[in-house]
């Protein structure tokens, strides 16, 4: 045994040390805070692979089903779904119409008890507990004034602080950050009872970190910035190269919840997660671009590397989004990994909705998707030849196709009966659900003392 340990350490060795001149993200000088930070990561993608992925499906579609009993069933559901009224906001009763939201927003208390949102998380970012325990950090001022020495009461203070913190915003603000907003662990961004916009500046940067929740946002008009020295810890800076114009950017990181997110117009992608990037959960969000910008949802990627210890750890899903006015594409764009893509409503796309490469497994379960250009029909695309991806495992299960709209299936399309273990033959929501699934997705406008 000690001789196997022995001769495991210098191949982990090699592996962390290759790969870090590719995990370099927008870090202009790789220093040694930046090196231990990448290997912590790299050491955490190992250990937060999920080995049975159907398992976190499976256990996502137990507490959909249940929550549509507790609705009164489907029938009931689809009764609500068809007095729907679209563009005219809900002003009724507090109606939750997902686990995720049952689980907290008709509770007119939430303020008091803001925690209680971690306990609500499904997927495979479930294991996110942010700022949980930690003292809440109340941000006062939205200016960004000093990226290296960031004013208390900032957002950028707070993010910056080597300690769990749960940030909450004391009114209504936009935050126009100068250069991108580099966190750190076990952090919880919590937007509700305000209306805080992320806007007309760079976007959130999430690199070799773990344990973040993004709640209840807006983030739009997303740019490139320039780069150069920015404070990324109270104990560190870095130089930083120009940002990519991402609205939230997940690199090498593990464990992450990003719920009820409004966002458009960014000059890069919507989410960009890569790198060993695993634990990700992208729920309740409202995405949109209106000015034909090529955008990207990209959940996750593997760790590069020429050996077979970092394999294929990256694990992710999409649920309860909707994907609407002028996206064009990657909703999400797949490389590698498990990727579970549940009970979205997919209303627009220019080129195509789900593409991969690098043989990524897909489960589509429970989707609507809508053509709505006349050259665009086809929901998937490969990025490789017939030959090869012809044997990746790309499975629609109980979506519904609209306006001509086509799902290319492909690999092992009975996953679900050869695993009967696994499955327990649960399925997810009916797609014919989801215009009622997704009908308070984005930023929810929450008022303290009042159901959100």
């Amino acid at each position: 045994m000690e001789g196997t340990k022995a001769n495991w350490l210098p191949i982990f060795v090699f592996v962390v040390a290759s790969i870090l001149p590719v995990l370099r993200a927008n870090i202009a000088e790789f220093d040694e805070v930046w090196r231990r930070r990448a290997a912590e990561a790299y050491n955490r993608t190992l250990h937060a692979y999920e080995p049975d992925p159907l398992k976190v499906v499976m256990h996502f579609n137990k507490n959909v089903h249940r929550h549509i009993n507790e609705s009164g069933g489907v029938d009931m559901m689809m009764v609500n779904s068809t007095r729907r009224r679209l563009g005219k906001k809900y002003r009724g009763p507090c109606k939750v119409t997902n686990p995720i939201d049952a689980c907290w927003r008709c509770d007119p208390n939430w303020h008091l008890d803001r925690f209680k949102l971690v306990d609500c998380s499904l997927g495979f970012g479930r294991k996110a507990t942010g700022g949980k325990g930690g003292r809440i950090y109340v941000v006062a001022d939205s200016s960004d004034d000093d990226i290296l020495n960031p004013k208390p009461g900032t957002l950028r203070h707070a993010v910056i602080q080597e300690e769990p913190l749960w940030i909450i915003f004391k009114r209504s603000m936009v935050i126009t950050l100068a250069q991108e907003l580099i966190m750190t662990s076990d952090k919880t961004i919590d937007g509700r009872g305000v209306k805080v916009q992320i806007a007309h500046g760079a976007g959130i940067t999430i690199q070799f970190v773990k344990n973040i929740i993004i709640h209840n946002m807006k983030i739009h008009n997303i740019v490139e910035k320039k780069g150069g020295i920015i404070r990324d810890s109270t104990t560190h800076c870095g130089l930083r190269t120009q940002s990519d114009g991402d609205g939230i950017s997940i690199f090498g990181s593990q464990d992450i919840w990003i719920d009820h997110v409004s966002m458009t117009r960014c000059d890069d992608g919507l989410i960009d997660a890569i790198q060993g990037s695993t634990g990700i959960t992208i729920s309740n969000g409202h995405f949109t671009d209106h000015d034909h910008v090529r955008l990207s949802i990209r959940p996750c990627f593997s760790v590069p590397t020429t050996s077979t210890l970092a394999t294929r750890k990256c694990r992710s899903r999409l649920l309860s989004t909707t994907l609407g006015e002028e996206m064009v594409q990657r909703m999400p764009r797949c490389r590698y990994g498990f990727f579970h893509v549940v009970n979205n409503d997919y209303t627009h796309w220019k080129m195509y909705a789900i593409g991969g490469s690098s043989h990524p497994t897909i489960i589509s379960q429970g989707n609507r998707y809508i053509a709505d250009h006349p050259y665009a029909k086809q929901v998937t695309k490969r990025e490789c030849p017939e030959s090869e991806w012809k044997h990746w495992t790309w499975v629609t299960d109980g979506d519904i196709f609209l306006n001509g709209a086509y799902f290319r299936a492909s690999g092992d399309q009975d996953w679900a009966r050869k695993h009967p273990e696994k499955t327990n033959d649960i399925k997810p929501a009916s797609a014919t659900l989801v215009v009622e699934m997704t009908k308070f997705a984005g930023r929810l406008d929450c008022k303290k003392k009042n159901p959100c």
